[in-house]
């Protein structure tokens, strides 16, 4: 196993950090590494707003209801981007409608998850913190308005980083038969039934956000959070839409 493998098994979420500022250069470091990210055609269809302003990150930590993402020190905003190519056709000359087609969303927001996960390895091998937020879908054209995000831009998923200030224990997964599938979709005959094992570790788990409190078991959690009842987070694509998506 080398350095980087160890990381990435030793990952964890760290919502707590120290008031240490993340120097200026390791920021440099970061985006220079985000910038060699893999993307789809290569056309580099997403972008990230680094939020310094501390009065929007405070509003963003409201729109998510986590009070302590106002207090990192580093807030990332990960975004769709194809207002680029949208203004690079312009000015060819050449229709702007394409860069809005799904097949270009679906690019973009899966090149923006990809520098994301770059950034968050690269930022725990240098012994950062990392706390993915994909609770700016709680209220997506709180983002758009809040930063003017021009068309043929989406929010994506937020990351705060910084020095750890907590040392969560490492959350448990499922067994890997049941995540990692062989030429198929492997089912095994009752999904209940075969994560009960994860289900007894899960309950033994706990999770910083809620006062040390152990977690409920995985498959209650689904019965939790798939309830039915829609949310903010269900108009995506709408807002999508608005954004200039054909969706």
């Amino acid at each position: 196993m080398n350095d980087t493998i160890s990381t990435q098994l030793n990952h964890r979420t760290i919502r707590e950090f120290t008031d240490e500022a993340v120097p200026h250069e390791v920021l440099e470091q970061l985006f220079d590494v985000v910038m060699r990210t893999p993307s789809s055609l290569g056309m580099q269809g997403a972008s990230i707003i680094h939020v310094t302003d501390r009065e929007l990150q405070r509003r963003f930590a409201e729109v998510g209801n986590q009070e302590y993402v106002g207090r990192a020190p580093v807030y990332l905003l990960y975004i769709v981007d194809l207002h680029r190519a949208a203004k690079v056709l312009e000015e060819a000359g050449r229709p702007t409608e394409p860069a809005g087609y799904p097949r270009n969303f679906i690019a973009g927001f899966t090149d923006a998850c990809l520098m994301a996960q770059n950034i968050c390895v690269a930022a725990e091998s240098l012994g950062l913190g990392v706390n993915y937020l994909g609770n700016v879908h709680n209220d997506a054209q709180a983002f758009i308005d809040a930063l003017n995000l021009p068309s043929l831009t989406f929010p994506v998923v937020g990351m705060t980083l910084g020095y750890p200030n907590q040392e969560p224990q490492l959350k448990p997964r499922m067994p890997r038969e049941l995540r990692v599938f062989e030429n198929g979709y492997a089912e095994p005959e009752n999904w209940t039934a075969a994560l009960a094992n994860y289900d007894a570790e899960m309950t033994t788990y706990y999770d910083l956000r809620d006062a040390n409190r152990r977690v409920d078991s995985f498959t209650r959690q689904i019965l939790g959070k798939f309830a039915g009842e829609q949310d903010r987070r269900d108009q995506t694509i709408s807002l999508a839409r608005a954004q200039g998506f054909d969706l």
